[in-house]
């Protein structure tokens, strides 16, 4: 099977940061599209979804109307608070295939303001 090259670029990415994982981080992934961002950190050893936050969300969405950079801002803080209450800090960052650059460097400065190590 032929993976299409933002498939490959995503896969190599993901896969170095799973190899590097240990049962003390959790991997974060974060995905983003036009008008919209979402993040969940990932347990890999178990498989599992640990918490995740989204610009979807009712208690986000009901907001005044803020720009997308904003809007990764708030995501970031929601699920940095959400971390924090089950004693998360210490995380591996999965930009998958976007670059370290605009939203999702907002977004990564933000969690490390919030008190998140990676």
């Amino acid at each position: 099977m032929k993976l299409d090259s933002s498939k490959r670029k995503k896969f190599r990415v993901s896969n170095k940061v799973k190899k590097v994982a240990s049962a003390d981080r959790f991997r974060l992934s974060i995905s983003r599209s036009s008008k919209n961002i979402s993040a969940q950190i990932i347990d890999d050893s178990k498989n599992i979804t640990l918490i995740s936050a989204s610009s979807i969300e009712k208690d986000i969405k009901s907001g005044s109307k803020v720009n997308k950079s904003e809007l990764s801002k708030i995501v970031a803080k929601k699920l940095a608070k959400k971390a924090l209450e089950k004693k998360i800090t210490k995380i591996f960052f999965d930009r998958g295939l976007y670059k370290y650059h605009g939203r999702v460097k907002i977004f990564a400065e933000t969690l490390r303001e919030n008190g998140m190590k990676f």
